[in-house]
């Protein structure tokens, strides 16, 4: 047995005393008389070795403390049995040696136990099971210290660890440090998303991730959780609005009612009649309804228990009714919600929507793009088309009705009655389907089958082809371009043709308005489209006196020969004619009685010879050269009339009225020209008349 630490520790007091005893003494000695040994040793593990001197034997002791677990075989000092760092930490023993001559002498030999980590933690309960009510507070213990707490024989400092098996449950639970393995609420609960979930304890006698030797023990915690009260009721049926779904919002409930009747049954709602359930399912308490607004008439009433809406009167007004409907539960009135349910009072529908066909026929290419049309069976080009009647209007047609399928999720009705793809076919086929017109006030209904046979794709027509907004957008593109070009192009033409009158007669108002307090307001006479004017460039001073000259002559006969030279004229060529007004004979015209202020023709087929001061011009039959009478012409030269161009006869124009507009009186030469039909000469006659009047007389004449 093994001695106590009391003696152990005396002993250790007293052994330089021995010591140097021993080392007076002869006849024995060990190599180490303070060796350490390994706890959990195998027998015969040696502890030290012993030197003997000749003459000399040595024993163990056996009044020893711990005698029994040593032995010695030959030379070696050796351990019988093995050690256990947990029961014995000191083992001590006495060696004595002995001569035949009966001297003796005795060693101390003190055996240290080393500790080695040979012992896992060890937890109390390895399994353990929890109920937790889902409202629990977060940081609530869940397991307290004492229940996981484990041992270490080693008398190791235990290190724990917390993990979670089931999935979408992590983050709920954990431990409140390294060594404390107590477990506590660190997010709230909800049964929704689970309830129940298993928990993993891990204790070691090392640190995570140490190099040493480590000893594990686990142990394992199953939660429950236990749903409580905590969601007020939810009316049917309702959409989610979070990801959690701890909240569901209601859509409102519709009805109709016919206006002064009341109906003996309950209404009937869409999407349903009213409903409310309690979302803590697994309590499942009771719901009451009743009626808290929109009912000022007591017109309806709802049913406690089950919540169906009845009439107590008939409605008189063709206007709606919005109650509000609450749902409460019985156990806590404060667990309650509120839905809003829309009566709305409309005339009597005495009948139902039909349709004229039971059977409608259609066909449908596979491949085709979703929303593609189904077109009538035979005739491929007239997209299939489904109408519902209605005897309750004159012309059975009722614009609040709408169609859907109702069997099937392939094809779908517009709100015109067209049926089209849902999806892309992929395999010919029939499908027989169930379409439904719907009366969106009176919520009656009428139903017919569509029978769509599937066929393989065919060349594309102009009916199946779909252009898309991008296409539409470089058409539109190529047809702005091109008629862009068309506008320019056009412009070029009018330009060409038309491009020097317009700028004439721009050039030509903008003159008149520049000059139009000097210009002569009668004279507004417009020159016929065949006559061209031309005037000559001459010199201001050698013309005005040349023409002074010449026509101040009195009025000769025409000589023969003069005679004879006009006639040699060409038959194309045309006569001239110059006017001039000299500004000194202007003021006599002016003085001149309104009676004498006639317009007058310059241009006369008749003599006016008695006329005194009066010039005129005639044409060359009324002439007669055995007159007597001298008559004097002005030639021009007949080549250049014929050739000039028409910008030639432009430009002059142009600058003859630019004469006229300049003064009140014409200060240059008018030529007029006759039209090449005619061949007659015009002789010329020359008056003291203003240059209006002349031309005034001369537009009577002809």
């Amino acid at each position: 047995m093994a001695v106590s630490h009391w003696l152990v520790s005396f002993v250790l007091f007293l052994l330089p005393f021995v010591t140097r005893v021993a080392a007076q003494q002869q006849g024995c000695s060990v190599a180490n008389d303070r060796p350490s040994v390994d706890e959990n040793n195998p027998p015969g593990y040696v502890v030290t070795t012993i030197h003997v001197e000749a003459g000399f034997t040595v024993m163990i002791d056996p009044t020893s403390p711990d005698a029994g677990f040593f032995t010695i075989q030959g030379s070696e000092l050796q351990l019988s049995q093995s050690v256990d760092y947990e029961e014995d930490t000191l083992l001590l023993v006495f060696l004595t040696c002995q001569n035949a001559a009966g001297q003796s002498d005795s060693l101390e030999i003190i055996v240290t136990i080393v500790d080695v980590n040979d012992n896992s933690p060890v937890f109390k309960q390895t399994n353990l099971t929890e109920v937790v009510p889902e409202d629990t507070k977060v940081n609530a213990t869940i397991v307290p210290l004492e229940d996981l707490s484990a041992s270490d024989g080693d008398l190791d400092t235990i290190f724990y660890e917390l993990t979670t098996i089931v999935p979408g449950t992590d983050g709920y639970f954990a431990i409140k440090g390294v060594n404390n393995p107590e477990i506590y609420l660190q997010k709230a609960l909800d049964y929704e998303k689970f309830n129940f979930t298993t928990l993993v304890l891990y204790a070691r006698d090392r640190p995570v991730g140490s190099s040493d030797t480590t000893n594990t023990a686990t142990a394992t915690i199953n939660i429950f959780i236990e749903q409580t009260d905590t969601k007020p009721p939810w009316f049917l049926p309702c959409t989610f609005m979070d990801t959690d779904k701890r909240i569901c919002i209601s859509s409102p409930y519709t009805g109709r009612v016919n206006i002064s009747e009341m109906s003996t049954e309950p209404l009937k709602l869409e999407p349903g009649p009213i409903y409310a359930i309690d979302p803590d399912y697994t309590l499942n308490e009771k719901i009451v309804y009743r009626i808290v607004g929109g009912d000022a008439d007591n017109v309806f009433s709802v049913n406690a228990d089950t919540g169906n809406l009845t009439m107590n009167k008939a409605a008189t007004a063709p206007d709606s009714y919005l109650l509000q409907v609450m749902a409460t539960q019985v156990n806590n009135i404060q667990k309650y919600s509120i839905a809003t349910v829309e009566i709305k009072v409309i005339n009597k529908s005495e009948y139902p929507p039909y349709f004229e066909s039971r059977i409608y026929y259609g066909t449908v290419s596979v491949g085709l793009a979703p929303r593609s049309f189904v077109f009538q069976a035979g005739d491929p080009s007239s997209p299939l088309v489904i109408t519902a009647m209605d005897e309750d209007f004159p012309d059975k047609i009722n614009p609040n009705i709408e169609y859907y399928i109702k069997n099937s999720t392939d094809f779908f009705a517009t709100k015109d009655g067209f049926i089209l793809t849902n999806v892309m076919l992929q395999s010919p086929g029939t499908v027989t389907i169930e379409a439904v017109g719907k009366d969106t006030v009176s919520l009656q209904e009428g139903s017919t089958v569509i029978v769509v046979e599937v066929i393989l794709a065919t060349a594309v027509t102009v009916s199946d082809k779909r252009y898309t907004a991008g296409d539409m957008a470089i058409l539109g593109g190529v047809l702005a371009a091109l008629l862009l070009i068309a506008f320019v192009f056009l412009g070029l033409m009018i330009f060409k043709w038309y491009g020097k009158p317009v700028r004439y007669l721009i050039s030509k108002k903008f003159s008149k308005e520049i000059s139009e307090d000097y210009q002569n307001q009668s004279y507004q006479q417009e020159e016929p489209p065949y006559v061209n004017i031309k005037q000559h460039e001459m010199s201001e001073d050698s013309s005005v006196q040349s023409m002074v000259h010449v026509l101040e002559q009195p009025v000769l006969s025409l000589p023969s020969s003069h005679v004879e030279e006009i006639d040699s004229l060409p038959k194309a060529s045309t006569a001239s004619t110059i006017i001039f007004d000299q500004e000194e004979k202007g003021e006599e015209v002016e003085e001149e009685p309104e009676d004498e202020k006639e317009v007058k023709s310059i241009l006369r087929t008749d003599r006016r010879v008695a006329d005194d001061g009066y010039k005129a011009v005639w044409f060359k039959t009324d002439v007669d050269p055995d007159a007597g009478e001298r008559v004097e012409v002005i030639e021009e030269n007949a080549a250049d009339g014929g050739d000039d161009s028409d910008q030639d006869l432009e430009k002059n124009e142009k600058e003859e009225d630019d004469d006229y507009d300049n003064d009140s009186h014409p200060r240059g030469l008018g030529v007029s020209f006759a039209p090449e039909s005619s061949s007659l000469p015009v002789a010329e006659g020359v008056g003291n008349r203003s240059h209006t009047d002349a031309m005034a007389e001369d537009d009577n004449n002809l």
